[in-house]
């Protein structure tokens, strides 16, 4: 397995971007979908990795930095080849331990209330991470949880 920073151009990418917006649209409302598309992904702020195993996509995330002590996690995606293998779990512990490297006291993330997300929310939970009111620019919404956790020690 290798992480590298991804520069979104490859088509193997965009793909599992695509399939990403198109799991979310067909859980959550368009309004109620916080995906980024590949150009905002592109951001200054946003550092967008990919995780490949051997020669194939495993999986993506994202880390977008809302200030000098709080990121937050975006578009973290195992692909539906690689399910159940791990991919998510290396992911995050990357994205928690940039998160120390930058010297965050917090990150946090937007995930969706519906039952398609209990996975994602019990992932995100044995790592630490508590339910909280909506952060940055979202807005309370019922189709949204948001969850966070205060980084000291990041042990995963």
């Amino acid at each position: 397995m290798k992480i590298i920073i991804d520069d979104l151009k490859g088509d193997e990418i965009k793909a599992l971007l695509q399939e990403h917006l198109a799991d979310m649209l067909s859980t959550s409302p368009p309004e109620s979908v916080h995906t980024l598309d590949i150009n905002a992904l592109r951001g200054p702020d946003i550092t967008f990795w990919s995780l490949w195993v051997k020669e194939r996509l495993a999986g993506c995330c994202a880390l977008k930095e809302i200030d000098d002590a709080h990121g937050e996690i975006k578009t973290l995606r195992t692909s539906r080849s690689h399910l159940r293998q791990g991919i998510a779990t290396k992911l995050l512990s990357h994205i928690l331990k940039e998160a120390q490297n930058r010297s965050y006291t917090k990150i946090s993330l937007e995930t969706g209330s519906m039952d398609a997300f209990i996975p994602s929310r019990a992932l995100y939970e044995r790592f630490g991470f508590n339910e909280c009111g909506p952060f940055d620019k979202y807005r309370k919404d019922p189709n949204s949880l948001f969850m966070t956790k205060n980084i000291q020690e990041t042990s995963k």
